[in-house]
């Protein structure tokens, strides 16, 4: 047998492999009377997703109608953010947060130089000009990742078996709150559930 034809084979077979041992993890997020939560950031955390964690692709965080959107966005550490300015008036975008400190002085159209997350955590953002604009950046070290529907659900595919942390976070819990985490064994194959109640949650 060719090498090339050899070292296909052992791919798919690697491929086949990986998709038996790996199940799909139905989340549904809530708030304290069962209401369902969009745009909650939901993520699974283990020894292992850390190690398979590598940046995503570059994003943008637009700034229209003196608002950011979207208003949280979810990468993994490394990733690069653009912030253009696609409105009619300068804005100063910033950050003062632990994870990452930046400032974007007063400007208009896409700045030059990305910024890029290299702390896991949650950074909050801001514009210096338009007190009212907020948004929020949850940087995690997994592949694992996504935002709630407005149905407050979110399906997370082709996640190895094991033990993991489900986390979850939503922009209506108190200023400062970490994400909520709790214990969630993933099976080889096959599809689960799990709910998160976010009780101190605001929708």
């Amino acid at each position: 047998m060719p090498r090339l034809t050899t070292l296909a084979c052992l791919a798919a077979a690697a491929s086949v492999a990986f998709a038996a041992h790996a199940g799909t993890v139905d989340v549904l997020v809530t708030d304290a009377a069962g209401k369902p939560l969009a745009g909650a950031a939901v993520f699974l955390e283990s020894k292992e997703a850390r190690a398979a964690s590598k940046p995503g692709p570059a994003v943008e965080v637009v700034q229209v109608s003196r608002q950011f959107q979207p208003l949280v966005t979810v990468v993994p550490v490394g990733t690069a953010v653009s912030f253009p300015n696609r409105d009619t008036v300068r804005h100063h975008v910033y950050s003062f947060s632990p994870i990452k400190k930046f400032e974007i002085k007063l400007y208009v159209g896409t700045p030059a130089a990305p910024v890029v997350f290299d702390s896991p955590g949650i950074a909050v953002l801001g514009c210096n000009i338009h007190d009212t604009m907020a948004a929020w950046m949850v940087v995690v070290e997994t592949p694992h990742h996504g935002l709630t529907a407005a149905t407050g659900r979110i399906t997370l595919p082709d996640v190895p078996a094991g033990a993991y942390r489900l986390r979850a976070w939503h922009p209506g819990l108190p200023p400062g709150a970490p994400a909520l985490d709790q214990p969630l064994q993933v099976a080889a194959s096959g599809s689960q559930a799990a709910t998160v109640k976010l009780a101190g949650a605001a929708p």
